[in-house]
């Protein structure tokens, strides 16, 4: 399994302390948009050729995990 945490870095001194991927100064943000675009994830290694595919799969699994904790858990409907 993919740990997504190893991929990122905040870091105050680079991008203001925007999360970064690791090794560059591509945003977790900018990959995050360009996903909301429609970018697909071999767009995206063109466009940030500092890039790697698993950079860009830790970007997607971050995304999941964080619905995980941020979304309101569906009520389970009660039988009738």
């Amino acid at each position: 399994m993919l740990n997504y945490k190893e991929h990122f870095v905040r870091d105050p001194s680079i991008c203001g302390g925007e999360p970064v991927i690791r090794g560059t100064r591509v945003t977790l943000r900018s990959v995050l948009a360009s996903l909301a675009d429609g970018d697909s994830p071999e767009d995206i290694l063109r466009s940030f050729p500092t890039l790697t595919a698993d950079d860009v799969r830790a970007v997607i699994a971050f995304a999941a995990a964080s619905t995980e904790e941020d979304l309101p858990v569906p009520e389970i409907p009660k039988a009738s």
